[in-house]
């Protein structure tokens, strides 16, 4: 039921995934500026919190490791020191426990690492089953707005290209960075009980690696955050040409739109390039680094040894600790791309996830009981863009029952109104009563209640035809269902199907006719049985036989009614029983058929030029 003057076409969300700004890029504007990457680590952090109990466990788990890892150097020491090199002898007992309790040591870090794995990689499963639901759940509580501008193609990369970024550096990063932390502090201890001179050696490093860490991440991070932007423009640019492939096709776009496809391609390509080079270079760089260091290490513990300062088991000791002390970064660098890649996946999940939602029902907001079905505007002002007013101060109240048709030029206004009775979009001035009750005092699923709607872009889901009549009324009867097809005049073609009504269409495909699916929504208003009733150009898709037809189901269904009929044929809004005219944002006139051909007026100009002069 969108207007045509616009732009384009039960879980509640996580903790701490909302509220950090505002709307996102369109489609093709420029790669927006990197969010604060401590702000999006710590709301993922945060999101944690829902499985405490396993991340503390593993983090226990971890610090076993940690601590078991610690005495792995140690020991190898010790078994070095067991060789007396002046004669040549091992103090083969000693040998003989320190080696069983290294290989011990090796097979609990082993089993302990395995217990952790397959537990993280449950946790991280369960947190992206939880921010797709949050993120799902969201999707449902924003203003309509928000779709008309934004391309559905890339909101569904958010929820699967970036949720699967962030799923797949959890499982192999969470764990990792806890081992790295106590890893690190650990080796650092470990070296300076062994020899602080070695340790201030070793720490020649530590500003190396900061430097370059913060070199490459302010390099990278960006192109991260356009590839992940330039994967969702892609996407949009896919789902629009699958669904409008027939206006490709029959214009001869097909040329124009590989054009644009390949235009978007490549600067994604750009994009991953550039991220990926600036990534690869951290590895090979720490290398160098952790060599440097090594060498370092060994030359300055060679002469500690001549020396008689230290002996040749702390040496052997204090270059696995040094190792150990680098190899955290090392699995951190190896990781770069996969952390980068998340982090900006995940500004983009809460850049959705920070949108304003639908305002929510008020406090004392009440349930509409028995509604009868009177409508009145009173001083109504909309626009959908603040330079371009739709609806200027309209004013009209509707009896419960009377039948009104609403006609105008396209983009006059017509659909707005609808759209601001069911409530689609909040108002800007003045207020809608519905049987002398304010609609925002009305809780919204008691407002919709009210309502049958029958839509000129019809929309069918997945499933039966059963299924789609019945989405009005889930607890509706299979005899239900066909006797509001029979008086749709849907019956007919349902019968000739291969298993009637039960036949599993899907909502997008093309094995339905426009005419036939409007039938079947024009089906699903008859089984709503509602109050109210809406039919916006609802058979603009059937021949005239048929809509003759339509219309004495109409008119029955429509008895004892408030009705609102959008529609450009005469035929359809002829006998209704006020007609209004909308234009320049206001009702230009108002009357029955025959009162308003008496004016002469813009009712009668569009009745004169439709019949042909």
């Amino acid at each position: 039921m969108a207007e045509p003057t616009r732009i384009n076409k039960s879980y509640e969300s996580i903790p701490n995934l909302g509220r950090m700004s505002g709307g996102g890029p369109a489609r093709f504007n420029p790669s927006a500026k990197p969010k604060n990457i401590r702000v999006t680590l710590l709301r993922l952090i945060r999101i944690f919190g829902f499985r405490k109990k396993a991340i503390t466990l593993a983090m226990v788990l971890t610090v076993i490791v940690s601590a078991v890892s610690m005495a792995t150097p140690l020991l190898l020491g010790k078994a070095v020191n067991t060789f007396d090199i002046r004669t040549n002898k091992a103090d083969s007992g000693l040998l003989g426990k320190v080696l069983f309790i290294l290989v011990m040591c090796y097979l609990t870090c082993w089993a302990l690492d395995t217990i952790n794995g397959v537990m993280m990689a449950k946790v991280s499963q369960d947190l992206v089953r939880h921010i797709r639901t949050g993120f799902f759940s969201k999707l449902q509580r924003i203003p309509l707005d928000f779709y008309d501008r934004r391309s559905h193609g890339d909101t569904m990369s958010r929820m699967t290209n970036d949720v699967d970024n962030i799923s797949s550096t959890i499982a192999q990063t969470t764990t990792q960075l806890i081992s790295g932390i106590f890893t690190i502090t650990g080796a650092l201890v470990m070296m300076l009980i062994l020899s602080p001179y070695l340790t201030l050696v070793a720490m020649i490093s530590v500003p190396l690696f900061t430097i370059l860490t913060k070199t490459i991440s302010g390099h990278s991070r960006k192109y991260f955050l356009g590839q992940q932007q330039k994967l969702g423009a892609l996407n949009g640019v896919i789902e629009e040409n699958i669904v409008g492939l027939k206006m490709v096709k029959a214009f001869n776009r097909q040329q124009n739109v590989m054009e644009e496809f390949e235009a978007i391609n490549g600067e994604l390509c750009t994009q991953a390039t550039k991220a990926q080079i600036w990534a690869g270079f951290m590895m090979p760089f720490l290398n160098v680094i952790n060599n440097l260091s090594f060498g370092l290490i060994a030359f300055t513990g060679g002469i500690l040894t001549i020396q008689g300062t230290v002996t040749v088991g702390v040496v052997v000791s204090f270059l696995t600790y040094s190792k150990q002390f680098g190899m955290p970064l090392n699995n951190i660098a190896g990781m770069f791309n996969n952390i980068q890649s998340a982090l900006a996946g995940a500004e983009r999940i809460f850049e959705i996830m920070d949108e304003a939602e639908e305002a929510s029902d008020k406090e004392d907001a009440r349930e509409l009981e028995n509604p009868k079905g009177e409508v009145e505007f009173c001083n109504i002002s909309f626009s959908y863009s603040a330079d371009a007013p739709v609806l200027k101060d309209v004013s009209f109240r509707v009896r419960p029952g009377e039948v009104v048709a609403l006609v105008g030029e396209t983009g006059a206004g017509k659909t707005t109104i609808v759209n601001l009775l069911i409530r689609y979009y909040e108002l800007e001035k003045g207020k809608i009563l519905i049987d002398g009750n304010d609609i925002t005092d009305i809780t919204r699923k008691s407002l919709r209640s009210c309502f049958s709607v029958v839509l000129q872009d019809t929309c069918l889901f997945t499933g039966s035809i059963c299924d789609n009549i019945r989405y009005s009324k889930p607890a509706a009867s299979d005899d239900e269902v066909i006797e509001a097809a029979k008086v749709a005049h849907a019956d007919g073609f349902i019968s000739r199907l291969p298993e009637g009504c039960h036949t599993v269409i899907t909502g997008s495909a093309d094995n339905l006719s426009q005419g036939q699916r409007q039938l079947l929504a024009i089906a699903r208003a008859v089984l709503c049985d509602a109050p109210i009733l809406i039919l916006d150009e609802a058979t603009s898709s059937v021949d005239t036989k048929t809509e003759k037809e339509i219309q004495h189901a109409f008119r029955r269904l429509m008895r004892d009614r408030t009705s609102f009929l959008i529609a450009h044929r005469l035929s359809t809004i002829r006998d209704a029983d006020r007609i209004m005219v909308i234009g320049d944002g206001r009702i230009k006139e108002s009357g029955t058929h025959e009162e308003l051909m008496q004016k002469k007026g813009s009712y009668y100009d569009m009745v004169i030029s439709q019949m042909g002069g």
